[in-house]
Formats: structure tokens, sequence, C-alpha cells
């Protein structure tokens, strides 16, 4: 069928009659491209540049957002490595504080025995030294008292007044044999 329009009266006829049928007016045709135009180059000015700077600059800061959000990632897992290693250092150093405690303790608890061992012996020796010598003048008013006995009592036996001869002699054969 288009073959036989276009043999019978060509294109422009066509066309003609189609605009004719549908009633299209060039004029107002043209005047609606015009204003279209007109339209969609005042939006493209003044509504589409500025949403598409907008848009833009949105992009630029989420992209900044993304960075900053990975920098402080970095910078958190740079923090949380540090105080990892500052915790461990602190236990290394408190254990460290506690054993060096814990040796100087035992340090003093050996010195303070040993003093106190010293001491003990340095008592048992006084001791002993105070015994010997109270020992020894216990023995020796024992031996003046036994031989101011052994005088008076062989003074009434023998009932004569002894001489400080027989005295002294009585005195030192008692002592001999209190020693023996």
């Amino acid at each position: 069928m288009n073959l036989v329009i276009l043999a019978q009266g060509g294109l422009g006829d066509v066309a003609r009659e189609t605009a004719s049928t549908f009633g299209f007016n060039l004029w107002l045709f043209l005047s609606q491209v015009i204003s279209f135009t007109i339209v969609a180059l005042a939006l493209r000015r003044f509504a589409y540049k500025p949403i598409l700077g907008i848009l833009e600059e949105r992009r630029q800061r989420i992209a900044e957002g993304l960075l900053n959000a990975e920098k402080i990632k970095q910078q958190l897992a740079d923090a949380e490595a540090r105080y990892a290693e500052i915790l461990a250092t602190a236990n290394t150093a408190a254990q460290k504080m506690i054993d060096d405690a814990r040796q100087s303790a035992e340090v003093v608890s050996e010195r303070k025995q040993q003093e106190a061992i010293v001491a003990a012996e340095q008592i048992v020796a006084k001791a002993r030294e105070a015994s010997a010598i109270e020992h020894e003048r216990t023995m020796m008013q024992l031996k003046r008292e036994l031989g101011r006995l052994v005088i008076d009592t062989t003074a009434k036996v023998t009932g004569k007044v002894l001489t400080t001869e027989d005295q002294r002699r009585l005195q030192d054969e008692a002592t001999r044999q209190l020693a023996s």
C-alpha cells in the first residue's frame, strides 16, 4: 500500500494529507519546538547544572568520608596495636617488679634470719659465759665457806686455837679434796 501512495502523488502529498487529517499546524509546531528548546536550555542552565554540581560535590564528600573512614580505621588499628604493646610492656614490667620484690623480700628475710641466728648465738655465748662466771664465783664462795667450816670444825674438835698457818694449810687441803 505504501508503494501505491508514492506512485500516485508523492510523499509530500501524503504528508500534507496526514497533517490535515490530524490537524497539524506548522507554525504551532515550530512555536512549540522553540518553547521546548527555551525551557530545555533554561532547565539545563538553572536546574540541571546546579543539580549536577551538587551531586558531584556530594560524590566528593562521600569519597572524602570513605577516605576519612579508612584513615580512622587504620588509626584505630594502630591505636589498638599500641595499646596492646603498652599493655604487654606494662604487664612485663609489673611482673618484673613483683619478681624483684619477692627476691628482695627473700634476701631481707634471709639476712634477718642470719642476724637473728647470730644474735641468738651471741646471747647463748654470753649466757654460757655468765653461767661459767657465776659457777666460778659460787665455787669460790663454796670453797671459802667450806674452808671456814673445816677450820671451825677442826678448832672445835681439837679444842685449840689454830694459827694462821694451820688455817691456810687446812683450807688448801679442803680445796684440793673438793677439786678432785
